[in-house]
């Protein structure tokens, strides 16, 4: 062995990780192709639903049904905010795309929480599941997003099912990692105390820990919203519709109105989206100790009837 080889060990690939992982994945798809093809049905259900109703409705009733949402949420300020944002994307012709977005985002987001929620309460109740669970987040949290679309093309094909399904894989560490870590801020003393009064397990998670949580998880579920948000551009080399292809089209023809139309949009959709989960994440103190039933347009309906029964 000459002197070189020895000062550079690495001329020649001593593990392929590479091939190994090609091997695997080439495996996993001629065996199992199908078990990800099924898995893309409830998937492709929940967003059909979503685009059958931002897209084929009007949008003034859009606009109207998002302004009576964020009007709940946070008050006539969010409403105003909301309507806003959905008037700007229909003034600049980015409307069917940005419905579109909206629909992926959401859908995304819904089974991110559905997922992501459960294994935070798991995490926060078991030691040992968050030791295993910590390192598996901090990998998906670092690793370019990318390289996500490799194996979900080759699993479950392209257009705007896989693009949720990796919005899904890129955006749902945040809300595992807020939800367990605001189980886990609760005051040990006032969990103590739920025992005392003989709370079961159940009752203290969803009456003491969860309420007392919601701030930390509601922070989670805005950065998923973020970052599903931020996927939409990676998620369009896929063939994903939506703003994000108006920008990738916009990028590749060097058309700046195009990508500036589709980055703006962007920009309003999450605007709107933020400011909405954001006036849902006030705590209990903002909202004066009242359920959200108890207020906005929800509550001032239930004074009027509960009047009118009077």
């Amino acid at each position: 062995m000459d002197v070189a080889t020895l000062l550079d060990p690495f001329q020649e690939t001593l593990v392929p990780l590479g091939d190994w992982v090609a091997a695997l994945l080439a495996w996993v798809v001629e065996n199992y192709r199908p078990v990800f093809q099924a898995l893309k049905q409830p998937v492709a259900a929940v967003l059909d639903a979503f685009e059958a109703v931002l897209r084929d409705s009007p949008p003034l009733l859009v606009m109207a049904a998002f302004g009576f949402v964020g009007w709940q949420s946070g008050g006539p300020r969010t409403s105003a905010v909301a309507v806003g944002c959905l008037a700007a994307i229909g003034l600049i012709g980015a409307w069917d795309p940005a419905m579109t977005t909206l629909a992926i985002i959401l859908t995304a987001v819904s089974f991110c929480l559905l997922i992501g929620i459960p294994l935070g309460i798991l995490a926060a109740r078991g030691d040992r599941f968050e030791a295993v669970l910590k390192p598996i987040l901090d990998f998906m949290q670092t690793i370019p997003s990318f390289v996500y679309l490799v194996p979900v093309v080759m699993l479950f094909g392209i257009g705007n099912v896989p693009g949720v399904i990796v919005t899904i894989f890129y955006a749902i560490a945040p809300i595992i990692r807020l939800t367990n870590l605001g189980i886990r801020q609760v005051r040990g003393d006032l969990v103590e105390a739920a025992y005392a009064f003989g709370g079961s397990p159940n009752q203290i998670l969803f009456k003491v820990q969860m309420p007392l949580a919601l701030p930390t998880i509601m922070t989670g579920v805005n950065q998923t919203i973020m970052m599903s948000l931020a996927m939409t551009v990676v998620a369009s080399m896929i063939s994903v519709t939506g703003l994000g292809q108006m920008v990738l089209r916009g990028i590749g023809r060097l058309d700046v109105a195009l990508a500036t139309q589709g980055g703006l949009g962007i920009v309003l959709v999450a605007i709107l989206v933020d400011r909405i989960s954001q006036g849902f994440g006030q705590s209990a103190r903002e909202r004066r100790h009242r359920r959200w039933y108890q207020h906005g347009p929800v509550g001032a309906l239930l004074q009027v009837l509960r009047g009118g029964r009077a």
